[in-house]
């Protein structure tokens, strides 16, 4: 097959080098993209007068009868003709014959490729963007079941303080909410067309790159060649939003893994979300949970890959810069598969609420409470806090909670303390004391549901 670009050449390239310089294996995905920017470009090639009407028509008639043969497994891509670009044009050339060979006037495939990429992560930003709003929702409507689920709270995983359920889950919606806003900004930054680019310096035709960033639903057209094609930040960026997004994912499975296990005994995975052991019969895993958190892993790896690539390269473009997209596809194909299976892995879990509320009983959730108790009575914070300690010191050598203790044993580290303090340090009660906003008690856990529903507009 004689190659598009191989006039000055003398001889035929090595089989070995088509190999390994074809990217046809990986970047075919971005055949629709490529064919619309061709498209957009024909019609702006015809409108200033750069090619006739009837030759922009026989190229868009062309293109169009490609993309209709690829969408129906008609069109075997070449290796030899290396990228979507050179397999689309020389499918054209064959298709409709010299005409075909007008398409590429005033275009690199430096730009065009950069028009690819854009276009195709503008369509996987919004796809995420669709999955974590869904995940949120889902999030919501459980969290409106159990406002009144208490839980401890944790810090350096030993228990802290009590909470609900509710306000647990509503954490990971800030976080996701926040990933929905990095992918809307990040968006903003890929929305602009490098067509018209060149290979790095431009062109001496009058394009009107205006018209085909309009055609293209770009907002705005780049205002430096060299980093038209030379940019690579938004894939960067991208796969920085999708590793927080894993890494949100990671941290939620992590618990999910630990509530799911007798230990703790919080949750119930359902059967068609979990697995088994091929010797233990008895076993019910949670698989899902830890391959998300593994693929945590692969995500951030795609990031570090390319950073790294793009490090060192001077302007403008660098044939290493291929090396972006199979990165980048990956990051996206594993962020949405694993969102797309956490959302059902979520909806799908048996809360044992009164495990949860058994484990909010014990470990002295309540301690800070009673603190605040002797605070509100006149008591200096931190001889509360000095009372109190030696309160839980008291009940761990007679193994009672603090609320077992008769009121006599309490007021022996305090004269202050009366005999509301039980109402005061029931468990239920501390959840429901926390009424500042962000707080867990059940009326501001509503205001912030009835917020963030808001903000999803549902």
């Amino acid at each position: 097959m004689t190659k598009l670009w191989s006039g000055r050449f003398q001889k035929e390239t090595d089989r070995m080098v088509d190999d390994f310089h074809s990217s046809i294996s990986f970047d075919s995905r971005l055949y629709k993209y490529d064919i619309s920017g061709s498209i957009a470009h024909a019609k702006m090639l015809a409108r200033v007068g750069i090619i006739s009407h009837l030759e922009a028509d026989a190229i868009v008639g062309g293109l169009t009868g490609i993309l209709a043969g690829i969408e129906a497994g008609r069109v075997e891509f070449s290796v030899a003709a290396e990228d979507i670009h050179m397999n689309v044009e020389q499918l054209l050339i064959e298709s409709i014959g010299d005409v075909g060979k007008k398409l590429h006037t005033a275009r690199s495939r430096n730009d065009q490729v950069a028009l690819d990429v854009r276009m195709y992560l503008r369509d996987e930003i919004d796809g995420v963007g669709q999955l974590l709003s869904e995940l949120i929702s889902v999030l919501l409507d459980i969290s409106e079941k159990h406002l009144d689920t208490v839980m401890p709270g944790y810090t350096h995983l030993q228990r802290a303080q009590p909470i609900s359920l509710a306000h647990h889950l509503l954490a990971y919606c800030q976080m996701f909410s926040r990933d929905m806003d990095r992918l809307v900004d990040c968006r903003r930054r890929v929305n602009v067309l490098p067509l018209g680019a060149g290979a790095l310096a431009g062109t001496t035709f009058p394009l009107d790159r205006e018209y085909v960033a309009r055609e293209l639903g770009f907002d705005a057209v780049t205002e430096n060649s060299l980093d038209a094609v030379s940019d690579r930040d938004f894939a960067v960026e991208f796969a920085a939003a999708a590793s927080l997004i894993m890494m949100h994912l990671s941290r939620f499975c992590e618990e999910i893994v630990l509530w799911s296990s007798a230990e703790f005994g919080f949750i119930e995975l359902d059967d068609a979300y979990s697995t088994g052991s091929s010797m233990m019969p008895q076993k019910k895993n949670p698989d899902v949970a830890e391959l998300i958190r593994g693929k945590s892993g692969r995500v951030f790896g795609d990031l570090t890959a390319l950073l790294t690539v793009l490090k060192g390269l001077p302007l403008a473009y660098n044939k290493d810069m291929q090396e972006d997209k199979e990165a980048l596809f990956d990051a996206a194909d594993t962020v949405k598969k694993c969102l797309l299976i956490f959302r059902p892995l979520v909806a799908t879990m048996r809360v044992r609420k009164e495990n949860m509320a058994q484990a909010a009983r014990g470990g002295f959730t309540n301690a800070t409470d009673l603190a605040d108790y002797l605070v509100q009575r006149g008591v200096p914070f931190r001889e509360a806090h000095e009372i109190v300690g030696r309160a839980v010191a008291y009940c761990l050598e007679h193994n009672k909670s603090l609320d077992e203790l008769s009121l006599e044993e309490l007021r022996g580290f305090s004269s202050s303390i009366n005999e509301d303090v039980y109402e005061a340090i029931a468990v239920a009660r501390c959840v429901a004391a926390r009424s500042v906003t962000g707080g867990p008690a059940p009326e501001a856990v509503q205001k912030a549901i009835q917020a963030a529903r808001q903000r999803l507009g549902r």
